[in-house]
């Protein structure tokens, strides 16, 4: 069941707010402009590095026989990634023979989720209706109860252990003949499960004090399951057993023998204790009652490893071991991909991914530069708000002047920036940003007065007409 919370801000609270948000804006403004200005540069220093990457490297043959002539040279080629390194989780007692070892921890929780409904009244006040939802999920890092806004859900988190995630990485990993540096190892990403072997000692002092804390939390232990009880096939005497046709007895025999494997089995389980509040299954130790039912405050922990693969590098050869490449203009580069790839096709996909990173941060600078702008007038609109339909209009006028000048400004400064690498495009920009600006100098205040004028009709009421004397 949902809880709502209900808060008001006055008038001139509001106000004051708005002015406080000038300065922000400000700077939102600034830090918006200059992540446009850097982005660009930034983009064209690094495709003209992959040009330059692109047509400087050459392909190595052989990786499994170290080549002199090579020497500091960009090469790009393929072999097995691997190592003898062993690693070990202590906290747990596993270890393998890996690149990489990594152990992610879980807990069931109960999640506070919050929604806002913000209603402008008559006279300036706002008043803001806040919904809180609850439900069970798996996250990262247990959450404090005590701070839920609901009281019914106060203090109804716990868990059962606390763990930290962890991950260790080999120091020596080989790639035919050579070694590859610390962060071409951390670029390898063959993962694969563990399958766990925890010590049965370790297993039981997780079980105790496991069970300790679910009973403080819980109470006494659920009872458990009645034991299953073996199968049984009802005895025929041997006289009639012998009156029956073949086929009969010999299908008699094979469920007999069946049935004795499954009591076999049952015996095995029976003799060996199971832990009721530790789990082990495939790569994953569970700490809770039923892996299959989690209630809050269980905790799951799995466990990956990176192996041995075949892997593509592409740098600058430095011995028996590699440097990145660095270009003319300063920007360096060197990269390890999974599996096998030519020079050509790492080049295209980094020049793709320096494009797709290019818009993300146009979008976010223009964004931003728009969000300053907004937070600098959004005075002018609160101000209105005592009468909340005509500041609504105002309001999305000057929403809408702020997005024009906003893009126009970006246009601006990304032309600015263009032109001290590419002069056209830059021109065009300009002109670009240009007509954005005459369209809303000339044509956006007569939409404004238009709007506004549509808006007054409309709340104006007809007068009618004198009766005429009779």
């Amino acid at each position: 069941m949902a809880y709502t919370e209900t808060t008001t801000t006055g008038y001139g609270t509001r106000v004051g707010n708005s002015f406080k948000a000038i300065g922000s804006g400000f700077l939102l403004f600034i830090a918006g402009t200059a992540l446009l200005w850097w982005n660009e540069g930034r983009a064209v220093k690094t495709e003209k590095m992959l040009e330059e990457a692109g047509s400087a490297y050459v392909e190595m043959e052989n990786p499994n026989k170290k080549d002199a002539s090579l020497e500091g040279e960009l090469i790009c080629g393929t072999a097995l990634a691997t190592t003898e390194d062993s690693l070990t989780d202590a906290q747990f007692g596993i270890g393998a023979k890996a690149i990489s070892l990594r152990r992610t921890v879980e807990y069931y929780q109960w999640v506070e989720h919050a929604t806002e409904k913000k209603e402008d009244k008559l006279g300036g006040k706002e008043v803001t209706t806040t919904t809180y939802t609850y439900s069970k999920e798996w996250v990262s890092r247990p959450i404090e109860s005590a701070s839920f806004k609901d009281p019914a859900y106060q203090k109804k988190n716990m868990v059962l252990a606390t763990f930290e995630n962890d991950e260790q990485w080999a120091e020596n990993v080989s790639w035919g003949a050579y070694k590859l540096t610390e962060s071409l190892i951390h670029s390898i990403s063959s993962r694969e499960d563990i399958d766990l072997a925890v010590a049965e000692d370790l297993l039981k002092q997780f079980d105790k004090s496991t069970q300790a804390a679910y009973e403080r939390f819980y109470g006494v232990q659920k009872p458990q399951q009645p034991t299953q009880q073996p199968v049984q096939q009802p005895a025929i005497p041997d006289s009639i057993k012998a009156m029956l046709p073949d086929s009969v007895r010999a299908a008699l025999d094979a469920q007999q023998a069946i049935n004795d494997s499954i009591n076999e089995a049952m015996a095995q389980a029976e003799n060996k204790k199971d832990l009721e509040y530790v789990h082990q299954a495939s790569n994953v130790l569970y700490f809770g009652r039923v892996p299959g039912s989690p209630e809050v405050g269980d905790v799951r922990i799995t466990f990956e490893k990176i192996v041995p693969a075949k892997v593509t590098v592409m740098a600058v050869v430095d011995g028996d071991s590699f440097k990145p490449f660095k270009a003319k203009n300063g920007k360096r580069f060197q990269t390890l991909v999974m599996g096998k790839k030519t020079g050509d096709e790492i080049i295209e996909d980094a020049q793709d991914a320096n494009t797709m990173w290019t818009w993300m941060l146009r979008i976010l600078g223009v964004l931003m530069v728009i969000g300053g702008l907004k937070g600098i007038f959004g005075f002018i609109e609160t101000i209105l708000k005592v009468v909340p339909f005509i500041a609504g209009i105002f309001g999305w006028g000057v929403g809408l002047v702020c997005t024009i000048i906003g893009i126009a400004w970006s246009l601006i400064v990304i032309a600015i920036a263009w032109l001290f690498y590419r002069p056209l495009l830059g021109i065009g920009l300009l002109v670009l940003a240009g007509f954005l600006v005459w369209v809303f100098a000339f044509k956006g205040k007569d939409k404004l007065k238009e709007l506004a004028a549509k808006a007054k009709n409309k709340n104006v009421a007809p007068v009618p007409a004198p009766a005429e004397a009779e």
